[in-house]
């Protein structure tokens, strides 16, 4: 056999074309004449492709991508051409082979050549019908055990493809149960948590009406210390009535603020207990989904209807989670609505020892403060009264003072005529003449009574000023405790007849529950 290419042989308008290869040749095998220029095989243009399954009765195949030039570009080889016939535009001048018919004349011992290479021998007749005999039984053995080995195949496939469709049944009534246990185990866990949250409104409603009960308290006190603010001078001492107001105030907003955030959490937890129930709703409903496909699946058979071919299922893989992981998700649904559960039920019980607490405390701030309020009112009733006594007491002594003050006035009056008569007395013995101007006794005793009057009258004097400076003084003391008498009666009516009378009774009840 000739091992020249056929690539050669293209159109003059193709650029591309396949070319394909036998296992005893080779891509890019020259021809068995050699040109005489010009390139002597085509370019590659791209990798071969060859067939992936080899039969021993066929060769292997393979194809790859080669350039073919245009026939003016292409040097002319294994053609018999004459120089008067080359078309114009060629590059190189077509090459004469001489073969038997007509080179012998023209090339006798290329002819020889090319007659010795064209013809074959007795042996390489013989040799070729024993291969075409050899390679005859060797295909019908290649049959038989083809047609053996399909039959066997066929059993095998009928046996497996049984086998298989069998264990897919015995998984899917598997598979069945799994998820009748779980839907069961969620609608039981998804009964107790809606007879869990059916009171949780009704807690939260406690919770706010406890809030809204210690507003009234807590208004109460801020009026008392509101009330209180009317006290006037030294009344507003800082005593333990406004100390267990502001306690009591303090402590009313602790116990709103920590009512509130019960309030909060109670709200929180009814979000999540609403969005555990809304998960095992959605488990719920699903699971019932895949148990309506699941049991559809389990009871088809060769022989139902509507089955058909969906070419590439096997390939397209919707899932996301494994059977552990599914396992695991409705597992998490059912322990965290069982965590949500306990929640709530621990929240109904801090909720009520709260409320408990709460009204518990806010009594005993409330008596504290009507008991500070009842000393304090006995302590300034006891205080008014002292003040009533001491400004009686400043009243008769003013009483008296007025009286003394009278005398001292007419004892400085009473002593101006025995001082007239005095110096009247001196100044008449000035008008003596000569040596009668005589510094005598009389004259002595009359300068000795007139300072001494004199001094009388200052000292009496002195004494009415005194007097006079110490029934200022009682005045002064006089407005004092009537002044002071008078706030502590604002006062003590503040406190008894304003905030006495706003905490006669408690303002919250039925609040305690045991």
């Amino acid at each position: 056999m000739s091992n020249q290419h056929d690539g050669n042989t293209a159109l003059p308008t193709q650029s591309v074309m396949y070319s394909q290869l036998q296992p005893w040749s080779h891509a890019g095998a020259p021809p068995c004449m050699e040109p005489i220029s010009g390139a002597t095989v085509p370019s590659r243009l791209a990798a071969s492709y060859e067939t992936t399954q080899r039969h021993p009765w066929r060769p292997k195949m393979a194809f790859e991508m080669i350039e073919v030039k245009h026939m003016p570009e292409q040097p002319v080889t294994n053609q018999m051409t004459q120089p008067c016939f080359v078309p114009q535009g060629m590059k190189t001048e077509g090459m004469i082979f001489p073969n038997l018919v007509t080179g012998f004349e023209r090339n006798p011992q290329h002819a020889a050549r090319a007659a010795l290479y064209t013809r074959y021998t007795n042996n390489e007749w013989h040799n070729n019908n024993l291969g075409i005999y050899g390679e005859s039984n060797t295909n019908r053995n290649m049959s038989e055990r083809m047609r053996n080995d399909a039959v066997r195949l066929m059993r095998e496939t009928d046996e497996t493809a049984s086998m298989g469709q069998r264990d897919a049944g015995r998984r899917l009534g598997e598979r069945i149960t799994d998820l009748t246990f779980w839907r069961n185990e969620l609608n039981a866990e998804l009964e107790k948590l809606i007879g869990e949250m059916s009171g949780i409104n009704e807690l939260q409603r406690q919770c706010g009406k406890a809030m809204l009960d210690l507003e009234i308290p807590l208004h109460i006190a801020q009026e008392c210390l509101f009330h209180r603010e009317g006290r006037q001078g030294m009344e507003k001492v800082h005593d333990n009535v406004e100390k267990a107001l502001l306690l009591e105030i303090n402590h009313l907003r602790n116990s709103r603020d920590r009512l509130k955030e019960l309030h909060e959490k109670i709200a929180k937890q009814a979000i999540d207990c609403r969005g555990a129930q809304h998960l095992l709703e959605i488990d719920v409903t699903q699971k019932e989904s895949t148990m309506g496909i699941d049991s559809m699946c389990h009871r088809l058979n060769n022989f139902s209807r509507g089955i058909t071919y969906f070419g590439g299922i096997e390939k397209y893989d919707p899932t996301v989670s494994t059977q552990d992981s599914w396992a695991l998700a409705s597992s998490e649904h059912v322990k965290r609505s069982q965590a949500e559960r306990a929640k709530l039920s621990q929240l109904r019980s801090d909720s009520q020892n709260v409320v408990n607490a709460v009204a518990s405390s806010v009594w005993d701030f409330w008596n504290n403060t009507n008991n500070a309020l009842d000393r304090r009112a006995q302590e300034m009733a006891g205080a008014k009264s002292r003040v009533q006594m001491h400004l009686q007491k400043v009243q008769q002594e003013l009483f008296d003072m007025e009286k003394h003050l009278f005398l001292l006035q007419k004892a400085i009056q009473d002593k101006s005529n025995p001082l007239k008569v005095a110096q009247t007395r001196l100044e008449a013995r000035s008008h003596r003449e000569g040596m009668e101007l005589c510094k005598d006794t009389a004259h002595d005793r009359l300068v000795l009574e007139v300072q001494d009057l004199q001094g009388t009258v200052d000292v009496l004097h002195h004494k009415l000023q005194q007097a006079e400076a110490t029934h200022q003084s009682l005045l002064k003391t006089r407005c004092i405790l009537e002044e002071d008498l008078r706030n502590k009666v604002n006062a003590l009516f503040i406190d008894r007849e304003k905030c006495m009378s706003l905490r006669r009774s408690f303002p919250i009840t039925n609040l305690i529950r045991y």
